[in-house]
């Protein structure tokens, strides 16, 4: 019997989870990302943190981060070099907790964000 898939946590959703080219009007061309793909991307390259500051963020080892964002970049490719459609879908995640009372994420320290939305 296979061993479980341990979840990985994710801050927030995409606030925009569907990607293509402008100029066709159909496209049966897909890319899926999981949400933990989007995730390790996020915290990567646009948080700038490193491989290990990401595992621990999402409660997973070094080495399925370095797996995970390597999967997630070829699918970026495949999505930019050959005009398909990027969807963010599915995956082993749990959204991180949101405390309401301080108006903070419990693992990043985001302020204000859930589910990917402002709160007010």
């Amino acid at each position: 019997m296979p061993r479980p898939r341990k979840y990985r946590r994710v801050c927030c959703l995409p606030k925009v989870n569907e990607f293509g080219p402008l100029n066709k009007k159909e496209s049966n061309n897909f890319v899926f990302m999981t949400v933990e793909e989007y995730e390790t991307i996020r915290l990567m390259d646009l948080e700038n943190l490193s491989q290990e500051e990401t595992a621990e963020r999402m409660g997973v080892a070094r080495s399925t981060i370095q797996r995970i964002y390597e999967e997630a970049r070829k699918k970026l490719a495949d999505f930019i070099v050959n005009g398909k459609t990027l969807k963010i879908e599915g995956g082993d995640y749990r959204v991180c907790d949101f405390n309401v009372d301080n108006n903070r994420c419990s693992l990043c320290r985001r302020h204000g964000r859930m589910f990917g939305q402002e709160k007010d």
